[in-house]
């Protein structure tokens, strides 16, 4: 088969991954041509992607956007791993590199003001579909037997195969819609801004009911479009698509966030699948775990190097030092170091700083019951308001180190390294920290949901929580820590086999590419 790929982020090249979905589109499209298969991934270039060496421009393609004519040129690019019959496009526009910093940073996502949600990343994405659509017309990327598209940022594309003057063409080709994330929509106006459809297409004749929200009847939602109007639906994991067919309750349980309905509708139209999302296993380790004052000089370099990109030094870079050079005075390594690896928004530290029934928050209780029995140390980036909450938290407590950014050599050290990752999301549509713990033999603590419930399993790989309010979810998880920490200390043959069965555990590309092909693409 040949199949084009497209979604907002490929981890497949440089600079081109953000998050999760950037991590499957670098790895899926190898697993997919070992099984006989063409396939093609593009993405916009946000002004970067189509400089590096070796870049070939393909051709120029022109449409109508926002009333004005519009040129967009398609580069196929190389990857940072070159696999046989897997090739990498980006489409370049000017809008698409205009979100550059004073730096001469680029960014892939734009976070726009509260009053005007995803305006810039709609019109940028939507610009991309239309783009898109005119190369697939013109054949650009040769025959196609089935189109890919990934979260709403790619829907316009579904848009634009039903409703567009070339739709004829498109609809020949069969289309899969994959959710990534329920919770982000793209939602944006119909009419009345800059950043609405009509703005962008104004001479599309489209049925509003097709692509309505069913909340907000004067928007448009590129997620419920990309539900209703693709050949075939899919999502990450399979508790996940159980889940996303109920109501939200939040912030107890996360659904279907206003689109469980169309998504029950797909289900019972046989075209809506959970498929869990796989990792990569190399036959050499991937990471060597370091020896405590190792890793506290790898960790304090790492901070030195972000330190120096600020013009003035952060709060959090500034207590993260303090305490990792704290530690380097001390006799003997601490017997546990708990470690997570995680995106800073509400998705994932929500029940990190909620109250429980006996602690001020989910993580106080946690660093209260590790004492100074071991360290607890945190990675990542995100939200501010939580950045902040865990700066605090790091100035307050001596055994947690709040380190604030991301690399991946730094994440490969801390799961390498660690004795137990923490994960507890509030909602998790697949998760792909916890596959790389456990294929470093580190067992994780998971919230039982999504696709955390579908790979770690309490007390045999890993160890997880659950409850049926906010505040016993909390205290659930502060108890399940404590269980842990004394399993490993007064339990250490049972210990030893949860680890040696989290390092056993096997999510196989190959094995959620068999099912693509049997459920999705056929």
């Amino acid at each position: 088969m040949n199949i084009l790929m497209a979604a907002a982020e490929n981890g497949g090249l440089d600079g081109g991954k953000v998050g999760g979905i950037g991590d499957v589109i670098r790895d899926v499209p190898p697993a997919i041509a070992a099984r006989n298969c063409e396939v093609k991934v593009v993405t916009p270039s946000y002004g970067f992607l189509h400089k590096p060496a070796g870049s070939r421009h393909i051709s120029s393609v022109f449409f109508s956007f926002a009333g004005h004519d519009h040129r967009s040129e398609i580069y196929e690019v190389q990857g940072k791993a070159p696999c046989h019959n897997v090739k990498h496009f980006v489409v370049d526009h000017p809008l698409f590199s205009s979100y550059c910093n004073r730096r001469g940073c680029y960014s892939i996502y734009v976070n726009d003001p509260p009053e005007r949600p995803f305006a810039t990343d709609a019109a940028k994405y939507a610009l991309f579909c239309m783009a898109l659509t005119k190369a697939v017309v013109q054949n650009l990327f040769g025959h196609l037997d089935c189109i890919h598209l990934h979260d709403w940022h790619t829907a316009f594309f579904l848009i634009l195969r039903r409703f567009h003057e070339d739709r004829a063409v498109l609809e020949k080709i069969r289309t899969v819609y994959t959710i990534h994330n329920l919770a982000l929509q793209g939602i944006r106006p119909f009419q009345g801004s800059d950043s609405s459809l009509e703005a962008w297409f104004p001479n599309l004749k489209y049925c509003r009911s097709d692509i309505m929200d069913p909340r907000w009847t004067d928007c448009i939602n590129p997620m419920a479009s990309g539900i209703r109007l693709a050949d075939t639906v899919h999502t990450v994991s399979p508790s996940y698509a159980e889940e996303i067919l109920n109501p939200s309750n939040k912030p107890r349980c996360y659904g279907g966030e206003g689109l469980e309905a169309d998504l029950r509708s797909a289900r019972k139209e046989g075209r809506f699948y959970g498929i869990l999302n796989g990792c990569d296993y190399p036959q050499k380790r991937v990471a060597a775990g370091l020896d405590f004052p190792e890793l506290l000089k790898f960790l304090k370099s790492k901070l030195v190097n972000w330190a120096g990109t600020g013009e003035t030094l952060s709060t959090s870079h500034f207590v993260a030092y303090a305490r990792l050079t704290a530690l380097g005075s001390l006799s003997c390594s601490p017997d546990m170091i708990v470690t997570s690896v995680s995106r800073v928004a509400e998705q994932k530290m929500f029940l990190m700083q909620a109250p429980g029934s006996c602690f001020e928050s989910g993580l106080k209780g946690i660093l209260e019951s590790l004492g100074d029995q071991g360290i607890y140390i945190l990675l990542g980036t995100g939200d501010k308001q939580y950045e902040h909450f865990l700066t605090q938290m790091s100035s307050r407590f001596e055994n947690f180190i709040f380190m604030n950014g991301y690399s991946d050599d730094c994440a490969s050290a801390l799961y390498a390294t660690g004795d137990l990752f923490l994960m507890p999301s509030s909602f998790e549509p697949c998760g792909i920290s916890q596959m790389l713990a456990m294929r470093d033999g580190q067992p994780c603590l998971v919230h039982e949901v999504g696709g955390l419930k579908d790979t770690v399993k309490n007390d045999y790989n890993g160890f997880s929580f659950k409850g049926e309010t906010v505040e016993a979810q909390v205290d659930n998880f502060v108890q399940s820590f404590i269980n842990a920490v004394s399993l490993k200390k007064n339990d250490p043959d049972r210990w030893r086999q949860i680890c040696r069965n989290a390092s056993a555990a096997r999510f196989l590309w190959e094995d959620t590419v068999r099912q693509y092909l049997k459920l999705l693409y056929r």
